[in-house]
């Protein structure tokens, strides 16, 4: 099977012949003019309705469109519907470069509140002292340098959505006024004695274990416990390695565009080398590594940088943090030493001390696999 128009057509059914007639594996890609973020590497489109689409394409009130065809992720859009359709809050949990903020966003396109705005502000990017003025807003004269009066974020994201990113990051003397404006839906503008309402869905997300932080007295527990309402959690890209070959194509088919170049072919090696990779920043790693081996390739093969991922996999943990983890990583290593042949005496069970079945049945649930089988895996799952 190969990988020619698997993420490149305008439609699934285009997407499965396109991946039906190969028989050799490698990539073939048509370029396309448009540029999409990290974020929309998760899901190619996730249209608002009552909007239109990019390119009149129309609109779409579901998840049709969705690069990732491996069970984890759609648990999450799963999830998604689930919550969209009220004003619950919802804690969005994962790791950094895993596509949070377009959970968020797809949570607001699926909401009552689709129509209003959807405000973001990233808890960690803003200093201590300013903080608070971002969230609240201020009065003019609250502080030095405060000449006029401000709307924070809240009183913007009235009657929408407000999607709190990195908020673990939140200092703890600003956490109560947090509580309160989500329980009551009142607060004070910095600088004001006079209590606003704002009507605001909340959206949060962090790479942070709110949890741990709660038992180490860093972070409230009444605020954890009213966040975490609805939690959401998105899988590290290593636990959905069946989606990297449609990311790979993605991302190789935006950048080549990008810089007018002509990239047809991904060879075999190359995308095994991505898929065994650990990518410890996730998509956004993973983006970020596509574009500078497209940079860097010349003619119309893609090549990887010469110790790219070698230079990269140096980063990674030393341990895996989990036994799952631990197991997945040593099955696929002996897998790799013996060429991903399974049985027979140089097979890769015999390695492992496992009967046949038995090593079939873990690579499945660790969601070990080879290339080619991947390709098989998402015809069958476009197919349903």
């Amino acid at each position: 099977m190969a990988w020619e128009n698997a993420v490149l057509s305008e439609n699934q059914n285009d997407v499965e012949a396109g991946l039906a007639e190969q028989v050799a594996y490698e990539a073939g890609i048509r370029p396309r003019a448009t540029a999409e973020s990290t974020s929309s590497a998760l899901f190619s489109t996730v249209s608002s309705r009552g909007r239109q689409a990019m390119k009149g394409k129309g609109v779409s009130d579901g998840f049709e469109e969705i690069i990732g065809a491996r069970g984890a992720l759609r648990e999450v859009v799963a999830l998604v519907r689930t919550v969209a359709p009220t004003d619950s809050t919802a804690l969005i949990e994962g790791e950094t470069g895993t596509g949070k903020e377009l959970i968020a966003h797809a949570i607001h396109e699926h909401s009552t509140r689709r129509d209003r705005s959807f405000v973001k502000l990233n808890c960690a990017a803003i200093p201590l002292g300013l903080l608070e003025s971002e969230l609240f807003g201020h009065e003019r004269g609250a502080f030095t340098g405060a000449v006029t009066r401000k709307i924070g974020r809240f009183e913007g994201a009235n009657r929408g959505t407000l999607f709190l990113d990195e908020v673990g990051d939140i200092p703890p003397e600003l956490q109560p006024k947090l509580l309160r404006v989500l329980q009551d839906g009142e607060f004070e503008r910095l600088g004001s004695t006079q209590t606003q309402r704002a009507n605001v869905r909340l959206v949060a997300a962090t790479n942070k274990d709110l949890a741990k932080l709660v038992a180490q007295n860093q972070f409230r527990s009444d605020l954890y416990y009213r966040l975490n309402v609805f939690p959401i959690r998105v899988p590290p890209l290593r636990h959905r390695s069946g989606d990297i070959p449609l990311l790979v194509t993605h991302f190789v088919r935006i950048y080549s565009e990008r810089i007018n170049k002509h990239i047809t072919r991904i060879p075999m090696e190359v995308m095994e080398a991505v898929i065994g990779h650990s990518w410890p920043g996730n998509v956004r790693e993973l983006q970020n590594f596509i574009e500078r081996s497209v940079i860097l390739t010349n003619g119309n093969t893609l090549r990887l940088p010469v110790g790219g991922l070698e230079q990269s996999a140096e980063n990674d943990s030393p341990e895996p943090i989990t036994l799952e983890e631990a197991e997945r990583h040593h099955i696929r290593k002996t897998l790799e030493q013996a060429r991903w042949v399974v049985g027979g005496p140089r097979g890769a069970a015999l390695r492992l001390g496992l009967k046949r079945s038995t090593l079939y049945w873990r690579m499945q649930k660790l969601g070990i696999f080879k290339a080619n089988q991947i390709v098989e895996d998402t015809i069958l799952s476009v197919r349903r």
